[in-house]
């Protein structure tokens, strides 16, 4: 029996304009002209698909990755396309209660100076 070992990929893989119309012909979604994205799954699941610059494929852009040449030449930085459909939360002192600014301690209101 031959078998194949697929290779494991650390990050996403780009797809081909073919198989990106074949899935959007399953989903019953129109590709013509063909969609700039196409999201699909939910939460943690979630991926974009990213039509290219020069739209001949589609880039696989995750929470974790993504296909682009930038985002394989500089690991470790978010590209474009994550930054874009996956924006990190915004810094979690703007969040909390007494934190006017993000950028200095807690306010106490009955503090007076």
């Amino acid at each position: 029996m031959n078998e194949k070992t697929l290779l494991a990929s650390g990050s996403p893989i780009t797809q081909r304009i073919d198989a990106v119309k074949a899935l959007l012909a399953w989903k019953k979604i129109s590709s013509d002209p063909l969609p700039e994205f196409v999201e699909m799954g939910a939460g943690d699941s979630r991926l974009v698909l990213v039509l290219s610059k020069k739209k001949d494929a589609y880039y696989t852009v995750t929470a974790a990755g993504c296909s682009c040449p930038a985002a394989t030449y500089h690991p470790g930085t978010r590209c474009k396309h994550s930054r874009k459909y996956f924006p990190q939360e915004a810094n979690i002192r703007d969040s909390l209660p007494g934190w006017p600014d993000g950028l200095h301690g807690p306010v106490d209101p009955e503090v007076v100076i």
